[in-house]
């Protein structure tokens, strides 16, 4: 079954995880619902890109109050595509949130606990968003994963942290969530120069010389499991953040110049 459900023309929510794991919020913004123009039309979440601050932040305002998680409890990494992963403390609390200058730097993996009340943030139009949570630790993460990212095993990187951090690698549930799918990206010797034979086999296709199309989603299935994570814990979507494209900004289909998605896990705040 689908992990992931449209809960609103803003959201996509994982429900799957959501509704087995009491105060969890989990899901993955659409391009529809926001107030940007032109190529960022319309819920552009990114400040990375060549759209104006001022609308980008009002996006981000309109996540925040359908969530009521407010931008300053926000943390976003740098992002460059890289596999260093960053254990999120109160101190951390909104960066990145209101400007791209704060962001934490050179990350592209994010850990928080519930009782720093952080919700974990990471920005795609069409690298692969990976989701992770202990139920019982209740201590979560999200990772952005584009090919370099993949092969770098960044889907590795973050199992070994969140089980640093005290959470239990057999209790893991991961989702994979909407990114582009296999038929839709076509990838050279560059790219395949970092898998293993075996790798290659499974999750390459030849399609002319030189050029390949390579399932990212299910690559990183592999090195969850390779890392520890059961498989029967891990959830792929079905979405893809190329075909489907009344939802979603794609990079690659929209020529490198679009908006982006934002994927995002936390805790509701507990009452006191």
């Amino acid at each position: 079954m689908e992990p992931f459900k449209l809960k609103s023309e803003t959201r996509l929510h994982l429900s799957s995880l959501e509704e087995g794991i009491p105060g969890l919020i989990a899901g993955f913004t659409t391009k529809n619902g926001g107030v940007s123009e032109g190529s960022y039309s319309q819920l552009n979440m990114g400040l990375h890109v060549f759209d104006d601050e001022k609308i980008v932040l009002e996006n981000r305002s309109i996540l925040s109050q359908e969530l009521n998680i407010p931008l300053n409890r926000w943390v976003c990494g740098e992002q460059v595509h890289g596999t260093r992963v960053h254990l999120s403390r109160t101190e951390d609390a909104g960066k990145g949130s209101i400007s791209f200058d704060s962001s934490i730097s050179g990350v592209d993996g994010l850990i928080i606990n519930e009782a720093d009340g952080l919700l974990a943030t990471a920005f795609f139009a069409d690298c692969v968003p990976l989701f992770f949570v202990d139920p019982a630790t209740r201590i979560a993460g999200i990772a952005h994963a584009g090919w370099k990212g993949t092969v770098g095993q960044i889907a590795g990187e973050m199992v070994r942290k969140l089980e640093q951090a005290g959470a239990s690698v057999k209790d893991l549930k991961v989702a994979v969530g909407p990114s582009i799918s296999k038929e839709n990206y076509v990838v050279d010797d560059v790219v395949l120069s970092h898998l293993s034979d075996d790798q290659k086999q499974k999750f390459t296709e030849e399609v002319s010389p030189n050029q390949y199309l390579i399932d990212l989603k299910e690559l990183n299935v592999d090195i969850l499991v390779q890392s520890g994570v059961f498989r029967h814990n891990i959830e792929v979507t079905k979405y893809c953040t190329f075909q489907d494209e009344a939802i979603f900004f794609s990079h690659r289909r929209d020529k490198g110049k679009t908006g982006r998605m934002l994927g995002f896990i936390g805790f509701e705040k507990q009452e006191m």
